[in-house]
């Protein structure tokens, strides 16, 4: 019997040995479609790094205070124009309902993100911003990267002015939102008019240089290739290395229902490159701690099973959620059915906050 190892398995190989992944070696892997052999070297590297015998979640609600946007991403089915119909802007009463409820449920943040609005200046979100700190104890963990140079833009601030007035205001830790694929040919196809993949970078440096934490995320399967979602990857490891402000990773597929403007013309992707894509990432983001499932867009089978391709964190139980709603996608799960499925898995759940730091063990 041959003893000759194919080129993905030397890349695993030396993983195992405590190398760093490269570029070459994490097409290799995705290009191998050997998605056992992938997502156990990621479950590997996941238990070097985290408790292997516990799975974390958090209680929070995604709060979209407006649908209004003018950058036309051709991937999204939630936004509508200024004056469309349907369009609206969530009142501060109904924001702050909406926390109570959260916080009734032992919640502990606010995930807040909405539309680019032309009409919503850094006054507005200072307002709403400190009067929810007055009133809840809560997390506000709030606005992607291109929403904050988009208040920037049309407020007529600097970055910095910007992301130090959300921080006197309340702002705890930014979601890391809109970076779809941080390739810039492929967001000039699918969000021309969002921010380019520099500009979400800067955004992320300046606010983890000013003692902001974020998430990272990635969307694929819309015209990426192989190449690019390794590209992202690469651009995060680099910023990781520098700032070391990324508390996680999420990555999800493409939902095309509910979205014409893509219609038909994206990738196909399939469950088990959901895997891979989950698997790849923990192996190259080696500087990035904690891996989240994105049960939400890909259901909670799925979800499970990305706990045995790196993810060490199953997100939230997603109180609301309408973005992927919009696509056609609806998943939820409450506490109770949140702590069985992990339990389902072998493992202990333990309730996190934003930061990871241990709420409640179960």
């Amino acid at each position: 019997m041959s003893t000759t190892l194919t080129p993905y398995r030397e890349v695993i190989e030396r993983i195992d040995a405590g190398e760093r992944l490269d570029d070459a070696g994490a097409l290799a892997l995705l290009q191998s479609r050997d998605v056992v052999a992938v997502c156990a070297a990621a479950k590997r590297a996941r238990d070097r790094v985290t408790n292997p015998d516990e799975v974390t979640f958090v209680i929070d609600r995604n709060v979209n205070y407006t649908n209004f946007c003018v950058t036309d991403c051709d991937f999204c089915a939630f936004y509508r124009h200024p004056r469309d119909p349907g369009g609206y802007i969530l009142p501060k009463q109904v924001i702050f309902r909406k926390i109570e409820e959260t916080l009734d449920l032992g919640g502990t943040a606010l995930l807040l993100q909405g539309g680019h609005h032309p009409n919503l200046r850094m006054e507005w979100y200072e307002d709403l911003f400190s009067d929810i700190k007055r009133r809840y104890p809560v997390h506000l963990h709030a606005l992607s990267p291109s929403e904050v140079l988009h208040i920037a833009h049309y407020s007529k601030l600097t970055l910095d002015e910007v992301l130090d007035r959300l921080i006197a205001a309340g702002l705890d830790s930014i979601p890391g939102g809109g970076a779809e694929i941080l390739v810039d040919p492929v967001r000039d196809v699918i969000a021309p008019r969002k921010t380019t993949t520099a500009e979400w970078l800067g955004v992320m440096r300046e606010a983890h240089l000013k003692g902001l934490k974020s998430s990272a995320t990635m969307m694929f399967g819309t015209i990426d290739t192989l190449e690019d979602r390794v590209e992202h990857l690469r651009v995060l490891r680099e910023l990781q290395d520098e700032t070391g402000g990324f508390v996680a990773f999420a990555c999800w597929s493409y939902q095309s229902g509910g979205c014409s403007a893509r219609g038909d013309d994206h990738l196909d992707t399939t469950a088990a490159d959901y895997l891979m894509m989950n698997a790849v990432a923990r192996l190259y983001l080696d500087n990035i701690i904690h891996m989240q499932s994105s049960w939400v867009t890909q259901g909670l089978r799925i979800g499970q099973l990305a706990l045995e391709a790196g993810c060490d964190d199953m997100g939230s139980i997603m109180i609301e959620e309408n973005v992927v709603r919009a696509a056609g996608t609806a998943f939820t799960l409450d506490t109770p059915r949140m702590i069985e499925s992990i339990e389902a898995t072998g493992r202990k759940a333990v309730q996190r906050d934003t930061a990871y730091r241990v709420v409640r063990r179960f």
